[in-house]
């Protein structure tokens, strides 16, 4: 995607605009992006026809699928909601962008980043109800020395006299 200066008539490309640190900082404060921006333009370049420039309204568009969903931290996917934090998203992001040379470009949807994300929610899924599962498999836990113990309850404490009291010695 290029970027055409209205005061001087300079052409560059977003992405080379991104990739020098002051630029990046400029477009991200100038577009209000999240941390998340220099990454979404990256991103949006996998959009980009080969012997074509991505165009604006192509950009519109994308990112109008994208920022609602990243705003309210959640995908739906496959008739399933998904938690997708900013973390999940910069990962998902990241692993994308690491995988361009082996996805055939350009990308039509965004359909395998949100195959990513669901991936990654779903693994968080499956420890939390790991974790869920050990803590039923041991109901009760050993005490320490230094573990705060609860005084035994008046009506065991009552059952107990009255067992004592009752053996013959």
């Amino acid at each position: 995607m290029k970027l055409t200066c209205q005061a001087c008539g300079a052409v560059i490309s977003l992405d080379a605009a991104v990739g020098c640190d002051a630029a990046s900082a400029a477009l991200i404060r100038a577009f209000g992006l999240s941390p998340l921006g220099k990454l979404l333009i990256q991103y949006l370049g996998l959009f980009r026809p080969a012997k074509r420039q991505l165009t604006f309204d192509r950009v519109e568009s994308l990112l109008g699928e994208l920022l609602p969903m990243i705003e309210a931290g959640r995908i739906e996917r496959s008739g399933r909601v998904w938690a997708a934090p900013h973390e999940s998203w910069r990962a998902a992001l990241e692993e994308i962008l690491a995988k361009r040379d082996k996805l055939t470009l350009p990308l039509k949807s965004h359909g395998y980043l949100l195959e990513i994300i669901a991936g990654h929610a779903n693994k968080v899924e499956a420890r939390q109800e790991q974790q869920t599962e050990q803590e039923r498999a041991r109901p009760y836990r050993t005490l320490t020395p230094d573990s705060p113990r609860k005084p035994m309850p008046a009506h065991v404490r009552e059952t107990i006299s009255n067992i004592v009291k009752k053996e013959p010695t």
